[in-house]
């Protein structure tokens, strides 16, 4: 086994810059959109998130691939465990969904963040050890991994944080279809994940209100003082950035406040405005090559686990991306997903560092197929 030092020469730190060019463009944006009424505490607060989720991937880095994997039973249970604690009365209600636990010294946590890692790792441990080791995985593991996934989306979904849930599915479904199992479980699990979204919104499983929200994108009359306005203010925001937008702190929409959650969700809408069309060309660009990174990362590696836990923070990472800068543009529902290292938020700034972790682990050069 490399010792740590050579470990850490041949890490490819690309991810690693990208994250933190992010990351500090996202503490500017935070900036913006928060100074008139707080200074530069959210700034802060956000940079000292980003500090500690580098120093979390750091000490994924110094890890074996092969401890990783031992320990992705007990990362799993981690993450299920904090689900549970939020529908206990440890949990608290923010926006309509009970996801939050209130920690001390003014910090919160939301377990579902975190949880990401323990399904990326826990569904690559199982889809990586098929009977057959040169076979793609059969029922024996297919169900197993369905069931892994389904637990914790079933918790989420008692918050209710559709959201969250979407990440998890999606993420579950190119994990599978990417191990080689036969495309029939993937047809099914989409066919059944349709219906669970159309049952959301045709059963009570939402309140009334939540599925306004979620269809307030395409009729904001649905919901004209709280999703609709959200999503035509982000619009106007973006729309008057034009080419090279108003500059940091001269947005009329970001400075006069018009935009609630501006520097959570629609953060998107603070660099359209005020970075105009090229800077959010800039961050596009950069959120891209992360995905395209983390694929390459799985297309190189010659380790089923490893490549699989890259296939799963790529599609993590695409599809929240996708969404949120969808909401922001008026073009996907409103489902409360941030914007990978720059929403502000302490639980993602941690899982998506900590998701770089596990990418530089997948590329590692230990991580080869085992003889």
């Amino acid at each position: 086994m490399p010792d740590l030092a050579q470990r850490l020469r041949r890490t490819d730190w690309a991810p690693f810059v990208a994250a933190l060019g992010l990351s500090l463009v996202g503490a500017t944006l935070v900036w913006s959109a928060t100074h008139t009424w707080a200074g530069p505490a959210l700034a802060v607060r956000h940079l000292v998130n980003t500090g500690v989720g580098v120093a979390l991937a750091l000490a994924l880095v110094a890890m074996d691939v092969r401890r990783l994997r031992a320990a992705a039973l007990w990362f799993y249970l981690a993450g299920v465990a904090g689900l549970v604690l939020v529908l206990t009365p440890l949990g608290q209600t923010v926006n309509g969904s009970r996801s939050w636990l209130f920690l001390p010294g003014g910090f919160s946590l939301q377990p579902a963040e975190l949880a990401k890692i323990g399904v990326v790792v826990g569904l690559a441990m199982i889809l990586a050890e098929p009977r057959d080791p040169y076979g793609p995985p059969r029922w024996r593991e297919v169900v197993p991994a369905w069931l892994l996934a389904a637990l914790p989306v079933g918790l989420i979904m008692l918050q209710p944080d559709l959201g969250s849930a979407l990440v998890f599915t999606v993420l579950t479904l190119v994990m599978i279809a990417t191990s080689g199992a036969s495309w029939r479980w993937t047809a099914t699990a989409l066919a059944a994940a349709g219906a669970l979204v159309v049952a959301a919104l045709r059963v009570p499983l939402l309140d009334p209100y939540q599925v306004d929200r979620l269809l307030a994108f395409r009729d904001p009359s649905l919901d004209p003082d709280g999703i609709g306005y959200q999503t035509r203010q982000a619009r106007a925001a973006i729309g008057s950035g034009g080419w090279t937008g108003t500059g940091l702190g001269e947005g009329p929409q970001t400075q006069g406040g018009f935009i609630p959650f501006q520097y959570t969700d629609f953060i998107f809408s603070v660099a359209g405005e005020e970075l105009g069309f090229v800077g959010c060309l800039g961050l596009v660009l950069l959120l891209g090559f992360l995905v395209v990174r983390s694929l390459l990362v799985a297309l190189r590696s010659e380790h089923r686990f490893a490549r699989l836990v890259a296939v799963g923070v790529a599609s993590w990472f695409a599809f929240q991306i996708f969404q949120n800068i969808g909401m922001n543009l008026g073009l996907m529902p409103v489902t409360g997903l941030p914007l990978p290292f720059l929403s502000y938020g302490g639980s993602s700034m941690l899982a998506c560092w900590l998701a770089l972790g596990l990418l530089a682990l997948s590329g590692a050069p230990e991580a080869r197929p085992a003889r």
